[in-house]
């Protein structure tokens, strides 16, 4: 049977932003080449993607990762069935969480004045029908004579592990408690890192107080000093997406065909928000290139070990990109079966010899027709 690998490569340059802080408030960065690059980690872009997955797919195919799932199942419960009064619906969602194995503590903050619903010790990430479902399992214990019963045989643990949400199929799910519930992800991120080497440098700001300022009494100093640390970038991300575990984890081709789509779209188009507000650094790639191969996922960015010192980063990336890509398939047999290019820099030019140009927008369209297609052939 045929494998189907879609590998993102993108070139992406930021202005001056923070969009990935550390403990310390500094931009994330990571040694590379023996330099020090800018750094934005594959969980920030992850998130931010996840959050970019409501402008392409419907709600009741993406999931929800909370630990406050016992509140998230008693809501369910009591939406199905009004007549079931708040702490009934609290019971049940415990019963039907602790029977699948789920293990429950006390909430952070909880005391007797002030008393909280148990959470999971972990976020718990489910899908929407996941939810619906026990929930309805739960209603009709409540209805039967035993509910206890009733819900022991519902068999909650396969509900929970069946028609997983498109963001849980593709990022995966670890419950440490209950080792059958995990989910393997089928698309992995790397951490993205600029293609040349970066300091870090700071912004220095006041802000002043307007009434105070409006009185001809008072000084007309600063109210509040600080300092901000910012870098600027240009960035190679990567990403890969295992269409064939895709497809096991969601168990339809045409979900599988959304997923890849929706994930292409989302992966491109979004960015961390970290200090968004401070630095408005939202830009799009400068150039994405779309590779669907059938032997393994191959990631390029062995172009930037030598970092880039010239004033023509995007260009010289370019140049780099296509160079090692090319040479990689040729040594080891990994040329796409198909490739696309998507660009909005003319420096970018090199990297068309990858694919064919196209917007994004038809690429992504051309994409999920071919992996459809492939998917029908290996039925």
């Amino acid at each position: 049977m045929a494998r189907t690998i879609i590998d993102l490569s993108i070139l992406h340059t930021v202005p001056p932003s923070n969009m990935n802080r550390d403990d310390t408030g500094s931009p994330k960065t990571a040694v590379y080449g023996g330099v020090r690059r800018a750094r934005v980690s594959s969980q920030a872009w992850k998130r931010a993607a996840r959050d970019a997955f409501a402008r392409y797919l419907d709600r009741s195919e993406l999931g929800v990762r909370t630990k406050r799932v016992v509140e998230l199942l008693a809501d369910e419960i009591r939406r199905q069935n009004d007549a079931i009064d708040e702490e009934t619906a609290v019971d049940l969602a415990t019963q039907c969480l602790g029977t699948a194995g789920i293990k429950l503590t006390k909430a952070r903050g909880s005391s007797d004045d002030n008393p909280l619903l148990d959470e999971s010790g972990y976020l718990l990430f489910l899908s929407t029908r996941q939810i619906e479902r026990v929930a309805a399992a739960a209603v009709s214990a409540h209805a039967s004579n035993d509910p206890k019963a009733a819900i022991k045989a519902a068999k909650v643990k396969t509900l929970l592990n069946q028609e997983h949400s498109i963001d849980v199929a593709l990022f995966g799910r670890m419950i440490a408690d209950v080792t059958d519930l995990n989910v393997d992800a089928a698309a992995q991120v790397a951490h993205a890192i600029s293609v040349h080497p970066v300091e870090t440098e700071f912004d220095f700001f006041t802000a002043v107080d307007d009434h105070k300022r409006a009185d001809e009494e008072e000084d007309a100093g600063a109210s509040m000093i600080g300092t901000v640390e910012f870098n600027s970038s240009t960035l190679f991300r990567y990403a890969t997406v295992d269409v064939d575990a895709l497809q096991r984890n969601l168990g339809d081709a045409d979900a599988t065909k959304r997923a890849v789509e929706a994930f292409v779209q989302a992966f491109v188009r979004s960015m961390p928000s970290g200090k968004q507000n401070t630095f408005a650094n939202g830009t799009l790639p400068d150039a994405v290139v779309i590779a669907v191969r059938d032997t393994q996922s191959v990631n390029p960015v062995g172009a930037f070990e030598k970092a880039i010192v010239s004033n023509s980063r995007i260009g010289d990336a370019a140049v780099k990109l296509a160079e090692q890509a090319q040479l990689t398939d040729e040594a080891y047999g990994t040329t796409p079966v198909k490739a696309w290019v998507a660009r909005a820099s003319t420096s970018a030019e090199p990297l068309d010899a990858l694919g064919e140009r196209a917007p994004l927008d038809d690429a992504v369209a051309s994409l999920g027709t071919l992996v459809a297609t492939r998917l029908a052939e290996n039925k």
